[in-house]
């Protein structure tokens, strides 16, 4: 009788799991094991602050078991380095593989080129639908634009709905193997934004794709309102593989086909090159993992950043005294999320107007974020600094002010996170400021002692900022 050992990492799921299939197809007996890695662990647990992605992964697991289970099976935990942990329950169990997804992430490659020194590992198809390796340019370098990659992506085979795997029946694991209890040091609150596992994760996706009011029809035109659930709020479970990218893409293609017209067509379509930003993202990182930290245009690697830790402070508290950058942080800090629309204005005004290293707030973000993806996350920071591979030019800098009533024209999403602000006439919402002082007594929303003043003023920081830019750029 063969045993093989499906090693769990970036897929808590069942559904659509092809490392799974993989080792289910190769042996007998199957043991699912999730390794607690303290490098990976340490990096969750930076101060108090991801205790919200922890609690979220440990519920993963617990309902990953709970279905393991109802199918005969069950999850192994472990706990240390994953080489000498795998391997001791491979010699214990006579283990003669194991399989897992392939990650491209840097950490990832060197920890799993470790354990294919010491036992036969068969990494797996899956976070991507397409692998890093397989869009590349005609001369076999990686894209470094989005918009030729997207094509280049879209050109390949496509997944169907018919090519989506199935959750399958699972070998019992042996009796004698040993596994750790899960404990989380904090459980999420009942009413906590996202609820962990694969079940909630379908639940959402079919809901997005329903298409009712803010459904993927309507994406295009309301995932801009961070006062709206115009987004499909899907990113926790595709972080953690509760979902796989396959079957969201496959939702996206579908929707995309079954348009009624081109205006709904076009929401579907605009959903989906969202969803392949993601796996440009983890090419890049796959191809210049040096970008984990440094800018990837070497004439951006010496801005002169102000890096004012009081300016940073203000930031990560939401006292910036801009309402709409202040909202999005205080959302962040509350519910471990954010909105995409959000996450750029926040990250142009650090960047941009506080002059602070980009770094500081790609940090901050891995720290606070329950979907915090190492590629997205970095790239993302790195699109909004100007640095990065396909970013937005350097010179383009968001006005909070002008963001926020744009993005948020009725004050909803201000209201809702900066309480101070509540009562303040919508005209003066966004730059509370400007209110007469007689005002802002009359509505108990004095500006310097109720809700700070800008920390501050945008006009002169655009100005500096293009110096900075300017002067690094001349210098490279």
């Amino acid at each position: 009788m063969t045993t093989a050992i499906w090693w769990i990492r970036r897929d808590l799921r069942l559904a659509d799991n092809q490392a799974l299939h993989a080792a289910i197809a190769a042996a007998d007996q199957l043991i699912p094991v999730f390794v607690l890695d303290p490098t990976i662990l340490k990096s969750e647990q930076v101060g108090d602050a991801a205790w919200r992605r922890v609690a979220f992964l440990f519920g993963g697991l617990r309902l990953l078991d709970a279905e393991l289970r109802a199918r005969g099976s069950r999850l192994v935990i472990l706990q240390g380095n994953p080489t000498e942990e795998l391997a001791k329950l491979a010699s214990e169990t006579g283990a003669t593989a194991v399989f897992a997804e392939e990650d491209p992430w840097p950490y990832a490659r060197s920890r799993d080129a470790a354990v294919a020194t010491a036992l036969r590992l068969h990494l797996v198809a899956g976070l991507t639908v397409h692998p890093p390796d397989a869009v590349l340019k005609a001369d076999g370098t990686p894209y470094t634009v989005f918009t030729p990659f997207l094509r280049a992506w879209k050109s390949r085979p496509l997944p169907v709905p018919g090519g989506l795997l199935e959750p399958p029946s699972v070998p019992p694991v042996p009796q004698q193997v040993a596994s750790l209890p899960l404990h989380a040091e904090r459980e999420l609150p009942p009413n906590a934004l996202f609820v962990p596992g694969e079940a909630e994760a379908q639940r959402r996706l079919g809901i997005f794709l329903a298409d009712h009011d803010l459904g993927i029809y309507h994406y295009a035109e309301n995932r801009d309102r961070p006062d709206m659930e115009g987004t499909s709020q899907l990113s926790p479970y595709l972080r953690f593989g509760m979902l796989s990218a396959r079957q969201v893409i496959v939702g996206a293609l579908r929707k995309a086909d079954d348009a009624p017209d081109e205006q709904d067509r076009h929401g579907a379509d605009t959903w989906l090159n969202e969803l392949v930003w993601r796996e440009f993202y983890i090419s890049i990182q796959a191809h210049f993992p040096e970008t984990a930290d440094h800018s990837f245009r070497r004439d951006l690697q010496a801005i002169a950043w102000e890096n004012d830790e009081a300016a940073f402070e203000a930031w990560c508290a939401g006292q910036t005294g801009y309402p709409i950058v202040d909202a999005a942080m205080r959302q962040l800090w509350q519910t471990g999320w954010m909105h995409n629309r959000a996450r750029m204005i926040v990250a142009s005004f650090l960047v941009k107007d506080l002059l602070i290293d980009w770094r500081w707030g790609e940090r901050w973000f891995m720290q606070h974020l329950l979907d915090a993806d190492p590629s997205s996350n970095n790239g993302g920071w790195q699109w909004s600094a100007g640095t990065g591979t396909d970013a937005t030019p350097y010179f383009r800098i968001f006005n909070p002010i002008l963001q926020g009533r744009k993005h948020d024209p009725e004050g909803v999403y201000v209201r809702s996170w900066v309480p101070e602000l509540a009562h303040v006439p919508l005209r003066y919402l966004h730059a509370p400021w400007e209110m007469p002082t007689d005002l802002q007594a009359a509505i108990g929303c004095r500006v310097g002692h109720d809700y700070p003043f800008p920390v501050v003023d945008h006009g002169w920081a655009r100005e500096r900022v293009l110096a900075a830019y300017a002067r690094s750029r001349s210098a490279g």
